[in-house]
């Protein structure tokens, strides 16, 4: 018997003994099951500016993790080599939902992140995590396309408190073309997410010739303003030709030095350069008195002048969790 998968926008009709497009919801006689679940195949203590959360408990580590799978494939996945894995193919471990808050204490992690691939592909993994972990006093993050319905989303984001939402472009084609999916349900779990309140981030991975020219950048960082407010922070990644994109250079230095402007211009407070070593690009400065509050190099923090999620100087409130 045929099952469909509810999960994301795909909406998969699913043949007995095959897998929706994410490779890790399986049809099992008649039932959908998510195979990965407890079978992470990555479990790292990152720092967490790597993911990238700027605004989110800073100089700390997050326990993160992740099993294969992902319902995109973007031809520039940097980590496409267990996003886009059949879990049989792929060596995991074994770590049940109850036993991430221990993991994390052992690791002095105060966090845990669900990242690497799509954690809303291993969705009953990552909601279950979520719990078990917020029911410890610990805090989740989400690094992800947000690619999901909105039922599903909500029910996860009552557990959920940053995350960091990929906006490819504010473009239907693009992801067509280039991740094989749509823009409307990314651009509602974006709205969903912040009205739920979580700490929302967001990554733009600039690729030359593709999202980079001044009015997709522009559209963008508009969309984001008059949408998720002006606080919100945005991190303007540089893209590195790999996966089934390595016809494209880097992307240059100006160019993300022109995006941060624009972004900057359409009245954006928090925006970051990221993959680029860069003085500056990954500093937070107040909106208020615009004097400099976390000095970053990399991943590490080298200063953090916030206090109690203001600025010590002007007391302008700071958006983030801070502590």
């Amino acid at each position: 018997m045929r099952v469909q998968c509810e999960l994301c926008p795909k909406g998969c009709v699913i043949e007995p003994g095959q897998s929706g497009e994410c490779r890790i919801r399986v049809n099992v006689d008649g039932r959908l099951l998510a195979v990965t679940y407890g079978h992470p195949c990555a479990v790292h203590v990152d720092p967490v500016e790597k993911k990238p959360l700027f605004h989110f408990l800073p100089g700390t580590g997050i326990l993160s993790i992740a099993t294969v799978g992902c319902n995109l494939h973007c031809k520039n996945c940097q980590n496409w080599e267990i996003s886009q894995a059949n879990p049989e193919d792929t060596p995991a471990a074994e770590l049940a939902p109850d036993e991430i808050p221990r993991l994390a204490a052992r690791c002095d992690c105060r966090s845990v992140a669900y990242t690497y691939t799509e954690p809303l592909a291993y969705y009953e993994y990552t909601l279950e995590g979520c719990r078990c972990a917020r029911e410890a006093g610990l805090r989740n993050a989400l690094v992800t396309a947000g690619y999901i319905n909105e039922k599903p989303l909500r029910q996860l984001c009552r557990f959920v408190d940053a995350a960091n939402i990929d906006l490819k472009a504010l473009s239907d084609r693009f992801y067509r073309d280039v991740c094989q999916a749509t823009l409307k349900p990314v651009l509602n779990t974006l709205v969903v997410s912040k009205s739920m309140g979580v700490e929302v981030e967001v990554t733009n991975l600039v690729i030359p010739t593709l999202n980079d020219s001044d009015k997709m950048l522009r559209d963008l960082s508009r969309w984001i303003v008059r949408n998720l407010g002006r606080e919100t922070p945005l991190h303007f990644s540089r893209f590195f030709p790999q996966f089934q994109m390595k016809n494209l250079p880097p992307t240059p230095a100006a160019t993300l030095d022109r995006a941060k402007q624009i972004a900057q211009s359409e009245g954006l407070d928090f925006v970051y350069i990221g993959n680029l070593t860069r003085e500056g690009a990954e500093d937070t400065f107040c909106p208020g008195c615009h004097k400099r509050l976390v000095h970053r190099y990399g991943y590490l923090v080298l200063e953090n002048r916030i206090a109690s999620g203001r600025c010590p100087d002007c007391k302008t409130e700071i958006y983030g969790i801070w502590q």
